[in-house]
C-alpha cells in the first residue's frame, strides 16, 4: 500500500527517535539502564566492635577503639560483565572536641563482593569518654549508596572507655569472714553474698566459688550492687572470687572473700523408733517425744546395713500412728523429712509422715496407689512428685525436701532424686507432726500399714551426698576366698566360712610350688605369677571348677560379687563362665567371657525354667590371655534402684548397666569356672581365678574400685 506524503514523514520521525534511544543505551549515556547504585546499608547490618549499632541512651561502650563493620549490597540485577558486583565501603566518624570543634575521620575499604562484611579498625588516637558517631555507604566505582543514617536509617554511636572499674567489695550476713566468726553453719544452709563496686558504670559481676558454682550476676542498673546466693554442699574452707565488669566490658582486679563452712547441722526432730517392745511412746533424739497409738508395735526388725537396731510396725488402723502433738518445723521455710519404710501392702494410698494444717495436711510423704501402679510420693501445696516402685516387704528410704530459696519441692527415693523439682508455695501448717497418717476434713486418713524407722526432720537443705549417706545400706561380707591354698580338696574362706570345694581339673597354683625359677635357670619354662598374693586357682577348661554347697548371695535382693580372672588363651574356642549361681533349672546369673564379641558378659535367663532363653543384660569389651595381670570383674545388683551393673577393673558404663525390676532368688550353689548348659554343666573356664568376694548389698562405685585386692574394700 502506498503511503501519503504526510504519513510517511511521521513514520520516519518515529524511527529516528527509536534509533537515537537505542544508540544512547549502547553507549552508556542512560545511567538508569547500565548501572544501578548500591543499596543503602541497613542499620541491622552495622556493628561497633561486636555490639550492634545504637545511639542516644543506647550508645554502646567499648574498651578500646573499635573495629566498625557493615554488610554492603549491590542490587542483584546490577551484574556488569567482568565486574562481579564489587563494592568498597566508605566509613566516616565524627565527634565534638573540648573546644566545640567537630572532628572527622574517614576510611575507604578494599573492594569485596556484594554481601560481604567490610571493616574499619578505627585509629588509636580517638578520644576516650567521648560520644563518637559514624555512618557508612557503599561504592561500586560508578555510584554510591545513600549514607546509612539517611532516610529511615540511623547514625551509630560509641564511647571508648579507657578506665577499668574499681575492685568490688563482698559481704555476707550468713557467712562472715574467719576474722569475724571462724566456723559458720553450714552445709545445706544458704548464704547470700552482696557484691558492690565504687564504679557507677558496672553492669555485671563474674564470680566463682571454690569447687563451684560459678557464673555472672547482672546488676539491675549500672552501678547497682548484686546479691549472689550460695548453697554449701561440703564443709571446709571456702572462698568467693569476683570481678566487676563495666558497660564497655572492662574488668576490675579480682576480689576474694574467704569463709569457713561447718558440717550440716543435725535434724531439728528425730525419732529413731528403736524403742523397746511394749513402749507407748517414741523417744526423741531431738525434738519432742511422740506418743504412740495402740496400733503401733515396737521391736520389729530393722533394715540391714543401717544404724537402726529395731523399728516400729503400724497396723494401718485408726490406732496405728505416732505424734509429738506439736509441729516439727515451719514448712513455709526450707525443710526436709525422711524415713526408712517397709510397706505391708501397696494397693492403697498410705502416709509415712505429714504435718497438720486446717482440715488438711501441710505436706505428705508416703505411697500413692493410682491405677497406673504404686509409687512413692511427696506432696506439698498442690505440688506432687511421684516415682520409684514400692514393693510389699521391701525397705526403702524416702526424703521429701522443700527448698524455700528456689521455691521447689524434691523427692528422693533410696538416695536418688525422682524427676525434677516442682514449684510449690506452702501455706502455714502449725498443727502437729504425724507419723503414719494424714489430716483430712473429718479426721485422719491414709494410714500407714507397715514398718517405719529413723524419722528425721531438718530445717535446711539436705544436700545430695547427705541424702545418699542417709539412704545407704552397708553391704555385709558373705565370703572372701583368696584361693592361695587348699586342704583336702577345699580352699578356705578368710573368716572360716563356707570353703570352696575344688572339682576335677582345678588346683591351687603357688609360686612356692614351682620346680624351677626362670631367673636362675634359662631352661625353666615361664609360668605367669599368681594373680594376687601367693597363689590362685587354676582351671583346665575341661572339667575344672570350684563350688560351695549352698547359695552364697540372695539373687532376689541386692548383692555384689567380685573376682580376678586371667584367660589362658587369647582366642578361646567357646564362651567360658567365670562365676554363676544356679536356680532350679538354670543360672540366676552367669558372668562369662564371649570370644565372638571379645567381651565380658553378664547373662541372665528370663525365668527359672528349663530351656528358658538367656539374655545378655550387660557387657564390657576387654580381656587378656596368657601372661597379663588379669581383669578385676564385679557384678552389682541394687534392688532398691532395680539396676544391675557389670564392672571391669573398677569401672562401669551405660552399656554395662541394665534394668532389673524383679530379681528372683536362686537356690543353687555358687560356682566358679562353669555354668548351666542345658541339663548339665558347661562353658568351663580355661584360666586362672583369684580373690573371689561376695556381699549382701550393693557396693558403691568407690567401693568397687578396691575390689580384687588382698584386703576387703572399705565399706565403712
Amino acid at each position: 500500500m502506498k503511503l501519503s506524503g504526510k504519513t510517511g514523514r511521521r513514520r520516519g520521525t518515529v524511527v529516528a527517535v527509536c534509533a537515537a534511544a537505542l544508540l544512547a543505551s549502547l553507549t552508556g549515556s542512560a545511567h538508569a539502564v547500565d548501572n544501578l547504585p548500591p543499596k543503602q546499608p541497613l542499620v541491622a547490618d552495622l556493628q561497633s566492635g561486636s555490639k550492634p549499632c545504637a545511639t542516644g541512651d543506647d550508645t554502646v561502650y567499648v574498651p578500646e577503639p573499635p573495629r566498625l563493620s557493615a554488610v554492603l549490597y549491590d542490587p542483584e540485577e546490577d551484574n556488569q560483565p567482568g565486574e562481579g558486583n564489587l563494592l568498597s565501603g566508605e566509613f566516616e566518624a565524627w565527634w565534638t572536641d573540648a573546644d566545640g570543634t567537630v572532628q572527622r575521620r574517614s576510611y575507604t575499604t578494599i573492594t569485596l563482593s556484594s554481601g560481604s562484611r567490610q571493616y574499619w579498625t578505627t585509629p588509636s588516637d580517638l578520644p576516650a569518654n567521648t560520644a563518637i558517631s559514624w555512618h557508612v555507604r557503599a561504592n561500586d566505582g560508578h555510584a554510591t549508596s545513600p549514607w546509612s543514617d539517611e532516610g529511615d536509617g540511623s547514625v551509630c554511636s560509641f564511647v571508648y572507655d579507657d578506665t577499668s572499674p574499681e575492685k568490688p567489695t563482698i559481704s555476707s550476713p550468713e557467712y562472715p569472714t574467719p576474722d569475724e566468726v571462724f566456723w559458720v553453719d553450714g552445709v545445706g544452709v544458704y548464704g547470700h553474698f552482696t557484691v558492690d563496686s565504687p564504679s557507677d558504670d558496672v553492669v555485671s559481676y563474674t564470680y566463682s566459688f571454690l569447687g563451684g558454682p560459678y557464673g555472672t550476676a547482672t546488676a539491675e542498673r549500672p552501678g547497682a550492687a548484686v546479691t549472689i546466693p550460695y548453697l554449701p554442699v561440703t564443709s571446709g574452707p571456702k572462698n568467693l572470687t569476683v570481678r566487676a565488669i563495666d558497660r564497655s566490658g572492662r574488668s576490675s582486679t579480682q576480689a576474694r572473700y574467704d569463709f569457713n563452712v561447718k558440717s550440716g547441722r543435725a535434724a531439728v526432730a528425730r525419732w529413731k523408733l528403736d524403742d523397746p517392745a511394749g513402749s507407748r511412746s517414741a523417744a526423741a533424739e531431738t525434738g519432742t517425744p511422740a506418743r504412740a497409738g495402740m496400733g503401733a508395735t515396737f521391736g520389729g526388725p530393722a533394715p540391714s546395713g543401717t544404724t537402726a537396731a529395731t523399728t516400729v510396725a503400724l497396723d494401718g488402723s485408726g490406732h496405728g500412728f505416732l505424734t509429738p502433738d506439736a509441729p516439727a518445723t515451719d514448712i513455709r521455710e526450707t525443710f526436709a523429712v525422711s524415713a526408712w519404710v517397709r510397706p505391708a501392702e501397696t494397693g492403697r494410698t498410705m502416709t509415712v509422715a505429714s504435718q497438720d494444717a486446717d482440715g488438711r495436711p501441710g505436706f505428705t510423704l508416703g505411697l500413692r496407689a493410682p491405677d497406673t501402679g504404686p509409687a512413692w510420693s511427696f506432696a506439698i501445696a498442690g505440688a506432687r512428685l511421684s516415682g520409684g516402685s514400692p514393693e510389699t516387704g521391701e525397705w526403702a528410704h524416702l526424703l521429701g525436701l522443700y527448698d524455700a530459696e528456689t521455691g521447689k519441692a524434691h523427692l528422693y527415693v533410696n538416695g536418688h532424686e525422682v524427676g525434677e523439682g516442682v514449684a510449690a508455695t506452702p501455706a502455714e501448717a502449725a498443727g502437729a507432726f504425724q507419723i503414719g497418717r494424714a489430716r483430712g476434713t473429718t479426721g485422719y486418713r491414709d494410714r500407714w500399714h507397715g514398718d517405719v524407722s529413723d524419722v528425721r526432720v531438718h530445717d535446711r537443705v539436705v544436700v545430695p551426698n547427705e541424702v545418699s549417706e542417709l539412704a545407704w545400706r552397708k553391704p555385709n561380707l558373705l565370703g572372701h576366698w583368696s584361693l592361695s591354698s587348699a586342704t583336702d580338696g577345699a580352699s578356705p574362706e578368710q573368716s572360716d566360712g563356707t570353703p570352696l570345694k575344688l572339682g576335677g581339673g582345678a588346683s591351687i597354683y603357688r609360686d612356692a610350688d614351682a620346680s624351677c625359677s626362670p631367673d636362675l635357670d634359662p631352661d625353666c619354662p615361664y609360668v605367669p605369677p599368681p594373680l594376687v598374693g601367693d597363689g590362685h586357682l587354676t582351671l583346665d577348661g575341661e572339667s575344672g571348677y570350684a563350688t560351695t554347697e549352698e547359695p552364697v548371695v540372695d539373687t532376689g535382693d541386692s548383692f555384689t560379687v567380685g573376682v580376678v580372672v586371667r584367660l589362658s588363651d587369647s582366642e578361646p574356642a567357646h564362651p567360658m563362665t567365670v562365676l554363676s549361681q544356679a536356680g532350679q533349672h538354670t543360672d540366676a546369673f552367669k558372668l562369662r567371657y564371649d570370644p565372638a564379641t571379645y567381651s565380658w558378659q553378664l547373662v541372665m535367663p528370663e525365668r527359672d525354667e528349663a530351656g528358658a532363653p538367656e539374655k545378655v543384660v550387660s557387657q564390657i569389651t576387654g580381656a587378656d590371655g596368657g601372661e597379663g595381670s588379669g581383669n578385676r570383674l564385679a557384678v552389682v545388683y541394687d534392688d532398691a534402684t532395680d539396676t544391675i551393673k557389670l564392672y571391669l577393673n573398677g569401672y562401669t558404663n551405660a552399656a554395662a548397666t541394665a534394668s532389673l525390676p524383679d530379681g528372683w532368688q536362686s537356690s543353687g550353689a555358687f560356682q566358679i569356672g562353669r555354668g548351666k548348659v542345658g541339663d548339665g554343666w558347661g562353658e568351663y573356664l580355661h584360666g586362672a581365678v583369684d580373690e573371689v568376694q561376695a556381699y549382701a548389698g550393693a557396693l558403691r562405685d568407690m567401693d568397687v574400685l578396691s575390689l580384687g585386692w588382698e584386703t576387703n574394700p572399705c565399706v565403712c
